[in-house]
């Protein structure tokens, strides 16, 4: 058996079905680090409550929805623990006493804190869970002992802050029962959206994960290519065309030439559409299948996340109880 490098906790929140900017961009690396490291990997539901708290309907069927892209995508419960946040009351446990030692300007100066108060709009943030989900994410992360957590590079500040906050708990109590987790920067593939903005359903411009194969050619239909191309033959400009970078993605071994022809207007811009269409079938077939015997199958579902659970509770508790006998509760 290979010996496993650490430990790494890393959640994402349940908004539904998964599109493939989270495909490319986390689960793609989250399948290769499985292999190499203990994982845990968290259906974070108290934070979709951060900023979803007037609505949360949908957050229990969003759960299912997410597992299931996760285990189509080759995340599989043989190798990580996969288990939903609320399950553990441990992490809640943990954000409290955390919440006792930190210090109130550490959130305040948290970058995406202010970044999100003006992007997302609408709703009324001016919430303790808005302001301390930086300290709730820290303890997601510390009650495991993560040796790593592997992100974005716009969460990146979080796992300095995370560090930041396990410096300041092994000081105070003098052992050093929290790592400092490193940051594991995903490797990102650019993946626009239907209108060449960054994929995102608030921009209501996404692929989803879970896309029918007939699906596939009416949403590629739909992206935008080289608006300077007006007839079939004239010459295009790949770099800003959507459909080049999805060949970037799935059509590496043509993409040289796929641009050569491009740009000397030998294919136009249908064509071009038809050839990715089939290269993207061919890749997201077999993650289709897995999620319709899945969907066929939804006890299977509630099965692994009761098994995460117990695999997780396990070790939280085990912290929790090194960490009060600390703080003396």
């Amino acid at each position: 058996m290979q010996q496993k490098k650490g430990t790494i906790f890393s959640g994402m929140r349940p908004t539904g079905k998964l599109h493939l900017g989270n495909l490319f961009g986390a689960l793609e690396n989250w399948a290769k680090l499985q292999d190499e490291y203990r994982c845990f990997f968290s259906v974070v539901d108290w934070h979709a409550l951060t900023t979803a708290y007037e609505d949360p309907a949908e957050i229990s069927e969003n759960v299912k929805e997410m597992v299931i892209d996760w285990l189509s995508c080759g995340i599989d419960p043989e190798k990580s623990i996969i288990f939903r946040q609320s399950d553990v009351k441990e992490h809640a446990e943990l954000h409290l006493l955390l919440s006792m030692i930190t210090p109130l300007s550490w959130l305040e100066r948290v970058p995406t804190y202010k970044e999100q108060l003006k992007q997302i709009e609408g709703r009324n943030l001016a919430t303790y869970g808005f302001l301390g989900y930086p300290l709730l994410q820290a303890a997601d992360i510390l009650l495991y002992k993560a040796d790593a957590v592997p992100v974005g590079e716009d969460q990146a500040p979080h796992i300095e802050f995370t560090r930041e906050v396990a410096r300041r708990a092994n000081y105070l109590y003098k052992k050093t029962i929290f790592p400092e987790p490193a940051t594991i920067l995903n490797e990102y593939k650019v993946v626009p959206g239907l209108d060449n903005r960054k994929m995102s359903k608030s921009y209501d411009n996404v692929i989803e994960i879970s896309i029918a194969p007939e699906k596939i050619s009416e949403k590629v239909r739909l992206m935008i290519t080289d608006p300077g191309r007006i007839r079939k033959n004239d010459p295009g400009n790949p770099q800003i065309c959507s459909i080049y970078a999805f060949h970037h993605i799935f059509n590496a071994a043509e993409l040289s030439g796929i641009e050569e022809s491009c740009r000397a207007g030998a294919i136009g811009c249908v064509e071009c559409k038809k050839v990715l269409s089939s290269r993207m079938q061919e890749f997201l077939e077999p993650i289709y299948a897995r999620r319709k015997k899945l969907e066929n199958s939804p006890k299977i579902i509630d099965e692994i996340l009761e098994e995460g659970r117990k695999k997780a509770v396990k070790v939280a508790r085990k912290t929790m109880e090194e960490f009060r006998s600390l703080m003396g509760v």
